[in-house]
């Protein structure tokens, strides 16, 4: 792996690009005249994206987040950007929005910095019980970098697929007023409806990992899965602009939803086509709508027929929320 300096700002020597060149820190170049934050790696990936991995205590490793610069970035070296920060799923990874977007492209002329970072394998990203504290990654010590080497604003809006959009509203939920706005792509939402502490019980044993030191039993723990559901915490998410969508997938209840569910619960998940998977999790979508309507907290929600629990749809999804998210960052839609 190489790291490579962006385009420079004017004014740079050529000593002082290589300079920077040789000490492999990109953000010499890209932040307002100093260097990434201490012990960052970053690696240039194209024009206007980086990697950084970035050291982190809330995890214990050092973890990676993948940001998109506005177009405009190196042109305007004193201003700040608003941050639309873009959830994974589960069994995915940090990556997976630039591999399965065009969010490269349909950024290059919006003015703010997309960050995409790692939610672990599950995608869930929340404080473990016994573990590792994605939430504190994605919204302290992420958020800090971005803010000391990359002009990043404390404007912020974050979105999610699958269990990316349980984290985009947990975040927003938990966290009143730091989000200007949040979306949820086919997201869990409701953390505790029938038939979803198994299923997410089932993602973290997908990845080797014991469910018990996600939120530990969703009966003897009961407060703590509580304190983690977006549901729950709906009323922290009044003032928030919101989106919510998700399908109906392609069961209708009985016995299939029954089979499905007992495939996932059995690590058999790989074998349930992406409309099944849509069909479990869209009560829980669909609770937390019915609690937002009955908080009066409003929220612009796409419920459609069909859906495959996939990026054609989620693709789909966040161009339509694209409006929403842009007001509430103050870009022009």
């Amino acid at each position: 792996m190489s790291d490579h300096p962006s385009v420079p700002r004017p004014g740079l020597s050529r000593r002082t690009l290589a300079k920077a060149a040789a000490l492999g820190v990109a953000g010499v170049l890209i932040g307002p005249g100093r260097a990434s934050a201490a012990g960052v790696t970053v690696t240039q990936l194209g024009p206007r994206t980086f990697d950084l991995s970035i050291p982190s205590a809330a995890l214990g490793r050092t973890a990676p987040v993948r940001i998109i610069l506005p177009t405009a970035y190196a042109a305007q070296p004193g201003r700040t950007w608003p941050v639309l920060n873009l959830l994974h799923g589960a069994h995915d990874d940090y990556n997976s929005w630039t591999r399965e977007t065009n969010i490269e492209a349909f950024t290059a002329n919006k003015d703010l910095i997309v960050a995409m970072p790692d939610g672990g394998p599950t995608g869930i990203p929340t404080r473990w019980k016994t573990g590792p504290n994605y939430e504190a990654f994605q919204l302290q010590e992420v958020p800090a970098v971005l803010r000391a080497s990359y002009r990043a604003s404390t404007v912020q809006a974050v979105a999610g697929v699958s269990t990316g959009g349980y984290g985009a509203m947990a975040h927003a939920a938990r966290n009143p007023g730091r989000f200007v706005a949040a979306a949820s792509y086919s997201g869990i939402l409701a953390t505790t409806v029938p038939n979803m502490p198994q299923i997410v019980d089932a993602i973290v044993r997908r990845e080797n990992l014991d469910p018990m030191t996600l939120w530990g039993s969703s009966t003897t723990d009961a407060a703590i899965w509580q304190d983690f559901n977006p549901v729950a915490r709906a009323n922290g998410l009044r003032g928030t602009a919101l989106y919510a969508s998700v399908g109906t997938g392609s069961l209708n209840g009985g016995i299939g939803s029954i089979i499905a569910l007992l495939q996932i619960i059995a690590g058999n998940s790989g074998s349930v086509v992406p409309g099944v998977l849509e069909s479990l999790v869209t009560s829980s979508t669909q609770n937390f709508l019915t609690t937002l309507g009955q908080l009066g907290i409003p929220v612009t929600q796409h419920i459609y027929p069909g859906g495959g629990h996939g990026w054609a749809d989620w693709q789909r999804e966040f161009t339509n929320s694209w409006p929403l998210l842009a007001r509430a960052l103050g870009l022009p839609a």
